[in-house]
């Protein structure tokens, strides 16, 4: 039984023959390279990269740049050409960091999309391989199967299709194409809803129909995101208030206090400055590319970024079971008929099973990529003779397809002596012994034999022959008449990392369920084996049919397994749990799981054998697809969170005593403690520990211990940023008292501003070490788990000296002769905002202890919010 989606049969007079020994070599590698090399890639017009000057433009029209600007003209206007220098290379200093980090971040994404081009299957050489669909080349060898986007025209030389060519022609019904009308083109872009056939390739890129009309396959652009949409919101609120206190500022100086229009422009300014939030965009925008980069090399593609955000928020994952939990690497383990049995491992076939094996090979389809099919036809190349693999691969006359509500298909052939028709059939145990009508006693004795197969893990199909000798077919196999021949077994064994991945989900609060198209046994028994708990724990796809939606919420209140699973019942599934408000992640591979995927809130496709029509619908493709590397997925999209929430708390608190240090002072009539020339300087620290230290901060123990964060959970608002706020205000008031107290004692200036302005730029240290690992006491914050830390405290280290040695700096900061009281100052004032620091760590380590659970007590139990739903 083919593992592709199930669809309705196609009309009789229009299902093709087929030769199945055509088999095209292709083309010779470097004959392709070399038409590659001409021709250029097989690609359309696309959005083009963003060119350097465009980003300098960006960045320079960002309101803290344009405060740099008027801020570094004021100081040319008022003679302190030392200052407006300072300034105006801050400036370049600054954009030029902030344009190398958009260029990574660019190179990440324009790499993701590379990696998530469109691929294509062909032949070379004789020998069937994937390559990019940018590398196909004029008369290449396609080979073609249901759910494959084609990339290029081309015309067919084998099989049959239907295809969707509604991007070309507007017209939503598919259309049958088959190799027995001559001249079949198929065009690029279009989509094949069933069958599979072989092409060769007659034009490529631009010269396509697709390239002639102009059109992008993908015009639609992705919505703004959860995280995106705070992080707006909040800048604005933030630039709201700069300009507000700004502008009063201005006001106060000039009109009130008696300060000259220039100066008093300076003071607000440097208050703007001071409020400005820029890090929120540029902390967001890279965290989220290059952690979406940082996921691909785990295996897993992200084709929207704003999904990685999403990651973190999973709470249900619902898995298919062959090829995500199992290998997918089927081997045919037992041959059975009514009375006799043959295990593979035992040896050659005994001859009587030839008729079986046959019948098998006759029923699969052509150019087939079906890992039980390829087990059939490996099996039966090893040993049925040449003249019985010959007659198994006879042209079939008519074809019955999969359907969902008879999984099974059947296969017929002329036959070779006399008039009629000779029938192959395989598929579900259940549907062939319908077809047979085998009597009762019969079929229990076999039901049972197969149960027992099913519950060891292995998958079962069934095998029919049968005749037609009448003229006109049915509609549906029912009408046909079959004799029951006998079953084969296969074995997929789970993947070696399946089991402690799933332990890895349960202890971090996500529901594992497997959904999968087998036996219930053959799936409790690989549930089992992964950890998922013990057997009784499952619904069928037939139950699911039966159930209102409000049933099925209750039923999957405490399931583990959907056997038997339809795709199409998969969307159904996808949306109980969505009603019961969780965030559900779904694999899928085929045409018919593109709806579900795209209701899931993380739809992932299949990378090796999903169809481009499913990663199109997703917004994950597992490249290898491995349970295991969606499972990391999940991690570096908890630790990305993460991260961006331990940037945005440090950014709040940073920027905390940065204002009161800008406002205080003016509103009181004291020297000004900042000047935006000191604030460039802080600058200089901060953009760098958001962008670059907290982007690569190590996980924190708790990482996968602790319950999913809710969708509504943003790190911009709420508790997060309080904890900034907190962290900040207790800094800002040390730094304001201190600055206050030795104004009000008559300390002098070259005292009283280099000591507050070097505690505020060790505080600015503190505050990166103190947010970087929050689940460890401040009191033995280490480097350890953020390489980028020790860096950050050079750099702090070598301002400091820059700024005590460097006499011309000095004198732009207005710390002219600093005196050597300054050092001790500085050193017990940072002393008390460590100290401020490790009393909120301790705070809030106690309020924040992780919950230890079992992930045995975890499997199949009923989480709080859907007992509230339910009720």
């Amino acid at each position: 039984m083919s593992s592709s989606s199930p669809l309705s049969m196609p009309p009789a007079d229009r299902t093709p023959a087929r030769n199945r020994s055509l088999r095209p070599s292709g083309l010779g590698d470097d004959e392709a390279a070399e038409r590659l090399k001409k021709s250029g890639p097989n690609l359309l017009p696309s959005v083009k990269h963003k060119a350097l000057w465009r980003m300098i433009a960006e960045v320079l029209a960002e309101p803290m740049f344009l405060l740099l600007i008027v801020a570094a003209a004021l100081y040319f206007r008022l003679g302190d050409a030392a200052e407006a220098i300072f300034l105006s290379g801050s400036v370049a200093f600054v954009a030029t960091l902030t344009i190398a980090q958009s260029r990574r971040t660019q190179r990440a994404l324009e790499a993701l999309r590379d990696l998530a081009a469109p691929r294509a299957r062909v032949i070379r050489n004789g020998i069937e391989k994937h390559i990019s669909a940018a590398e196909v080349v004029v008369d290449d060898v396609l080979v073609l199967g249901e759910g494959d986007r084609i990339c290029a025209d081309a015309k067919l030389l084998d099989g049959s299709l239907s295809v969707d060519e509604s991007l070309l022609t507007g017209e939503s019904v598919p259309v049958d194409k088959s190799q027995v009308e001559h001249d079949i083109s198929l065009s690029a872009g279009t989509v094949i809803t069933r069958g599979t056939a072989i092409a060769q390739v007659t034009a490529t890129g631009s010269a396509t129909a697709m390239g002639r009309i102009g059109q992008a396959l993908s015009t639609t652009q992705e919505p703004i995101s959860i995280l995106q949409r705070d992080s707006r919101r909040l800048v604005w609120i933030f630039a709201g208030a700069a300009l507000l206190f700004a502008f009063s500022l201005f006001v106060l100086q000039w009109l009130l206090q008696g300060h000259g229009p220039q100066e008093s422009l300076l003071m607000a300014i440097a208050l703007a400055m001071a409020i400005l939030p820029e890090e929120f965009p540029v902390v967001l925008t890279i965290f989220l590319a290059l952690g979406a980069w940082r996921i691909a090399r785990r295996g897993v593609l992200t084709r929207r970024v704003a999904s990685v955000e999403t990651l973190g928020t999973i709470s249900v994952l619902a898995v298919d079971k062959t090829g995500t939990l199992t290998q997918n690497a089927m081997e045919l383990a037992e041959l059975a008929m009514s009375s006799e049995t043959h295990r593979t491992a035992d040896g050659p076939m005994p001859p009587q099973f030839e008729p079986l094996l046959v019948h098998a090979l006759m029923a699969i389809s052509p150019h087939t990529f079906d890992p039980m099919e390829k087990a059939i036809s490996a099996y039966a190349r090893q040993w049925l003779p040449p003249e019985a693999q010959a007659a198994a691969y006879r042209p079939f006359a008519r074809t019955y397809e999969l359907t969902p509500a008879l999984m099974a298909m059947t296969h017929a052939f002329v036959r070779e002596a006399g008039e009629g028709h000779d029938l192959a059939a395989k598929g579900a145990p259940e549907a062939i012994l319908a077809l047979c009508n085998l009597p009762s006693k019969e079929r229990a004795d076999i039901d049972r034999r197969i149960q027992a197969l099913a519950a060891q893990g292995l998958r079962v199909i069934a095998v029919a022959s049968g005749q037609w000798d009448s003229g006109e077919w049915p509609d549906s196999q029912r009408d046909l008449k079959y004799r029951f021949l006998g079953w084969l077994a296969f074995r997929d064994p789970p993947r070696p990392d399946a089991a402690a991945a799933v332990s890895e989900c349960l202890r971090a609060g996500i529901r594992v369920i497997m959904m999968t198209g087998d036996h219930p046994q053959t799936a409790q028994a690989i549930a089992a084996q992964v950890g998922l708990g013990n057997r009784g724990n499952y619904i069928t796809g037939d139950e699911i049919d039966t159930w209102s939606d409000r049933q099925l919420a209750r039923r999957l209140a405490d399931v583990t397994v959907c056997a038997r699973v339809r795709p199409l019942q998969k969307l159904r599934l996808v949306r109980a749990f969505q009603q019961l408000d969780h965030v559900v992640g779904m694999t899928g591979d085929g045409v018919n799981d593109a709806p579900a995927l795209k209701a899931a809130d993380v739809g992932v496709a299949m990378g090796r054998r999903g169809t481009d029509v499913a990663r199109e619908a997703a917004a994950l493709v597992l490249l290898d697809d491995s349970f295991s590397s969606l499972v990391s997925a999940i991690r570096q999209g908890r630790l990305i969170y993460d991260n961006i929430a331990k940037a945005s708390r440090f950014i709040v608190a940073v920027h905390a005593p940065i204002v009161a240090l800008a406002i205080v002072p003016s509103l009181l009539g004291w020297p000004m403690a900042l000047t935006p020339v000191a604030i460039v300087m802080l600058e200089i620290v901060i953009d760098p520990a958001c962008s670059i230290v907290f982007e690569s901060a190590h996980a924190s123990g708790t990482l996968m211990t602790r319950l999913p964060r809710t969708k509504e959970e943003s790190p911009f608002f709420g508790g997060n940023l309080w904890t900034g706020i907190a962290q900040g205000t207790g800094i800002a008031a040390v730094l304001t008292a201190s600055y206050a107290l030795m104004n009000i004692m008559g300390t002098a200036p070259d005292v009283a501003r280099p000591a507050t302005f070097l505690s505020l730029v060790f505080s600015v240290f503190l505050l990166a070490l103190a947010n970087h690992d929050t689940a460890r006491p401040f009191s033995r914050a280490s480097f350890a788990g953020n390489p980028r830390l020790m860096p950050l405290l050079l750099s702090v280290l070598a301002l400091m000296a820059a700024i005590l040695l460097i006499p011309i700096l000095s004198s732009m900061l207005g710390f002219a002769n600093v005196s050597p009281q300054a050092h001790p100052l500085a050193a017990l004032i940072a002393a008390v905002s460590g100290g401020w620091l490790a009393l909120l760590a301790a705070i809030q380590r106690l309020k924040n202890l992780p919950q230890v659970r079992s992930p045995r007590a975890l499997i199949g139990k009923t989480h709080h919010h859907d007992k509230l739903r339910l009720d």
